[in-house]
């Protein structure tokens, strides 16, 4: 009786309804890679599955064990865990692949004995939405008897920026600046909820998109693109930009993986050419071109699945953050929420021709260890909130199990 009762509590205070989009996600992804390195390394298949099975695997006990955590644990090792954080992504600088740098322009990789091993940043983003969380907390919790002024506003801020400048520092360092935005998007997202005035946050936006349009306005002229490069751009990056503004005026050279993702999109139609069936050579499309492999053989309709997918995923994570009354908590959803949000727009919108390429992943879907084990770590952390709040609710007495009536008939 007693296991039924724990059995029966247990998976109560799981949340399966945010496991299922996750879990299609993944069969989706393993689906994709399968397509993806069956025509492009045919001999290396079940090696190169079997290592993204894994990884899968792994993310998911780490996820289970995550669930477990409850805030104190998290509260008091988020220090720690930043501190892990910065140390790991110093390794890239000491230990890297030359090819692998003069391939991509970034050491963002540990790589030791012409071994690729894991890439710290996708750690880190975890570390640094507990660390970001941990600070807002703090701050509201020490000034909560003040009067929020922009005098305060600006202080929390700074605060942010002081746990937020190690991490810039060594990705610019590592040459990354496509990961540096989703550190950047997730600060904002927490700047945001943290309940700043918007007397600071629409001059901020205001100069950014400015500083945007101004660069652009640059590198469309005549001699802009030699200006940057004079100035520091690494020359990786200028490609990329000019390869989203004009991705088929040099589809032979630089523009070759747009160009053909795109045109890869465009073959697939509504239903798409089929299972297994690829007519174009993509690189690296089983990692941060894996939405042209989706949108080749399924089509618009899968695309649209997926699309569907992740937003089914953001309304169940929305959901159990309001249905939190952990202000910890609330801050780690919406920092690892923002960082998700980021991924998908950004990955989906480079393929498209809608963005620039910045190499970063789909996640859950696109091959590599890294991301998707650093992704279900933060299924596992908003697993925990959901389990903490059941948890919380049963013993306040809110939750009550209901129990079958029995009538027993008197037998005539």
């Amino acid at each position: 009786m007693k296991e039924t009762f724990m059995k029966r509590s247990l998976d109560s205070r799981v949340d399966y309804s945010l496991i299922l989009p996750v879990f299609c996600l993944l069969v989706i992804g393993v689906a994709a890679i399968y397509i993806a390195v069956s025509h492009d390394y045919p001999h290396n298949i079940w090696p190169i599955l079997g290592q993204q099975l894994a990884w899968i695997v792994l993310g998911i006990i780490i996820s289970f064990v995550v669930m477990f955590f409850n805030t104190k644990f998290l509260w008091q090792a988020t220090p720690y865990l930043y501190a892990l954080g910065l140390a790991l992504m110093v390794l890239p600088l000491i230990f890297y692949n030359p090819n692998l740098v003069a391939a991509t322009g970034a050491k963002n990789w540990v790589s030791i004995g012409g071994v690729t091993l894991f890439q710290p940043s996708e750690f880190m983003k975890i570390s640094y939405i507990l660390i970001l969380a941990r600070v807002v907390v703090q701050f509201t919790q020490k000034h909560k008897e003040k009067e929020r002024t922009i005098a305060l506003d600006f202080l929390l801020i700074l605060w942010l920026i002081v746990f937020t400048l190690p991490v810039l520092v060594l990705l610019a360092l590592q040459s990354d600046l496509g990961t540096a935005l989703v550190f950047v998007a997730i600060f904002a997202g927490l700047v945001l909820l943290s309940g700043v005035s918007w007397k600071i946050i629409i001059p901020i936006f205001a100069t950014v998109v400015s500083g945007i349009a101004g660069f652009l306005a640059i590198f469309i002229t005549k001699d802009g693109r030699a200006f940057m490069h004079q100035i520091g751009m690494p020359t990786y990056q200028i490609n990329r930009i000019l390869a989203w503004l004009n991705p088929f005026d040099y589809a032979q050279t630089t523009t070759y993986q747009q160009a053909q993702g795109q045109i890869a999109i465009g073959s697939g139609g509504l239903f798409g050419q089929g299972f297994n069936v690829s007519n174009l050579l993509i690189p690296v499309r089983e990692s941060d071109m894996i939405f042209t492999v989706i949108a080749e053989d399924f089509g618009f309709i899968g695309s649209v699945l997926v699309i569907t997918l992740y937003l089914l995923l953001i309304y169940r994570m929305l959901k159990i953050t309001l249905k939190s009354n952990n202000q910890f908590y609330t801050y780690i959803s919406t920092g690892f929420i923002m960082m998700l949000l980021f991924h998908i727009f950004e990955n989906i919108g480079a393929v498209t021709g809608l963005l620039p390429l910045t190499g970063i992943p789909l996640p859950f879907i696109s091959q590599g260890g890294s991301a998707i084990i650093s992704n279900l770590i933060g299924v596992g952390l908003l697993l925990s909130m959901s389990y903490q709040t059941h948890l919380a609710d049963e013993k306040s007495g809110k939750t009550r199990f209901k129990r079958k009536k029995v009538v027993l008939k008197k037998v005539k």
